[in-house]
């Protein structure tokens, strides 16, 4: 009876557990974007609380839990004015946002070159994706992918954010800074 009874209540626990979502966890990008002008000074600033889509996150889950294979190389995009993110974006179909590819000087996108994981924590605050504009361009966010190629059609997309100012404008001789920070904690604490 005691037995049955022990039972009986991880069972009621289990299912409350289950019930108040408390399994599971989340993963977060927080990017930090600052414009400095051709005399060096900041222009502006901005942030990006991105969204990890659904390819991103099936690699994830390939890549730690089935076996998949790891991509050991990741890269930076802009978006152009607007974008409009979507879980199911890929970098082959993405109708909500198009990429900013022709104006800055980098021959493919910057490298997302992170440090080390600490605290469920990585970001490449050391070697910050650098973006030399070369003409008059307005961004509206940004995208982590796993091609380098500007434009390009292939690859796994990761995340995607638009700024949380809205579209910024870029002249000749503005450099962008691109630093994302990811997190993951687990979503019941």
């Amino acid at each position: 009876m005691k037995i049955k009874n022990k039972t009986g209540m991880s069972l009621d626990a289990f299912v409350e557990c289950i019930k108040s979502g408390h399994f599971g966890s989340k993963i977060h990008g927080h990017w930090d974007i600052e414009c400095i002008g051709l005399d060096g000074s900041i222009k502006w600033t901005d942030k990006i609380e991105n969204m990890v889509v659904n390819a991103g996150l099936n690699h994830i889950l390939s890549a730690v839990l089935a076996a998949g294979t790891q991509i050991t190389a990741w890269f930076v995009g802009l978006t152009a004015a607007t974008p409009t993110p979507a879980a199911a974006d890929t970098m082959a179909s993405h109708a909500g946002w198009a990429e900013v590819h022709t104006e800055y000087s980098q021959g493919t996108r910057p490298a997302f070159t992170p440090g080390s994981v600490a605290s469920q924590s990585v970001d490449n605050s050391a070697s910050k994706a650098q973006f030399s504009i070369t003409g008059t361009v307005t961004v509206g966010g940004a995208f982590l992918v796993s091609n380098s190629t500007k434009n390009g059609t292939t690859g796994t997309l990761f995340s995607i954010g638009p700024f949380s100012g809205g579209n910024r404008a870029l002249i000749n001789g503005d450099t962008l800074n691109v630093q994302a920070t990811f997190t993951q904690a687990d979503d019941g604490v």
